[in-house]
């Protein structure tokens, strides 16, 4: 039976279903339903699109659309039980210039966003826009998908954070790859300010130096990350979105 997580926020309207007690890895203030209990009264996309709203992303740039298939995918993971900790939900928004605030982390249980910031695209994805993806090793470019955060080290940047692709053939070869969430000098807001094109990776999705540490601390060992691009390959092929 499929099981969809709603978030408990004061903007979210009173429904008739019955509650399931949440799994012990699963927040406090996260109802576990039963799709049956909601067939007729709300779906997975409904629940996404108030939650959007719940947390006004649209004000922070976030399309509803990347949102929604943030959520669907989101949503798989969680009923596969791949994902530790469901109460932290990251999404890095591809279709967005990187002079933009484009990495969202936002606390579903709670039903708020809790950091907005820049993030970096593979120096082969592009230049001001990422436009190319690969899952090829040695290939420089971003990867789309979903993925599991993992363990840190620390290393060449600092405090890094491993993440485990989920998407079979998009982003299945970070690992092997060497992709981690890491904090970088040309990853800079005074950059945005001026004008001047953000920095480039390897492939990696790396963040502010001085934000960094407070980004993998919170979302570190089981949370759910999701590097979006409204490529139709990838929207097409996944396995996750469609399955």
């Amino acid at each position: 039976m499929r099981k969809l997580i709603i978030p408990i926020s004061a903007g979210m309207m009173c429904l008739s279903f019955t509650i399931i007690p949440p799994k012990s890895q699963q927040p406090a203030s996260a109802a576990t339903i039963t799709t049956s209990s909601v067939s007729d009264a709300v779906s997975a996309k409904e629940m996404a699109s108030q939650l959007y709203n719940d947390i006004c992303l649209q004000e922070y740039g976030l399309s509803k659309t990347a949102f929604e298939y943030a959520w669907k995918g989101y949503q798989y993971l969680v009923e596969k039980g791949s994902i530790k900790r469901s109460e932290y939900l990251t999404i890095c928004d591809f279709s967005q210039s990187s002079r933009q605030k484009r990495l969202y982390i936002i606390d579903v249980a709670n039903a708020k966003l809790v950091t907005n910031t820049w993030v970096a695209h593979g120096r082969n994805s592009g230049n001001e826009y990422a436009t190319k993806f690969s899952n090829i090793p040695e290939s420089l470019q971003s990867s789309l998908g979903f993925y599991v955060t993992s363990h840190t080290y620390t290393g060449e940047h600092g405090l890094s954070l491993r993440v485990n692709g989920v998407d079979p053939g998009f982003n299945d070869k970070a690992l092997a790859r060497s992709i981690v969430i890491h904090g970088a000098a040309y990853v800079d807001g005074a950059r945005a300010k001026a004008g001047i094109m953000m920095g480039r990776s390897f492939g990696c999705p790396a963040v502010p130096v001085k934000e960094s540490t407070k980004i993998i601390t919170t979302i570190k060992e089981g949370t759910c990350l999701f590097i979006y691009h409204p490529s139709k390959n990838y929207l097409l092929g996944s396995k996750i979105l469609n399955g």
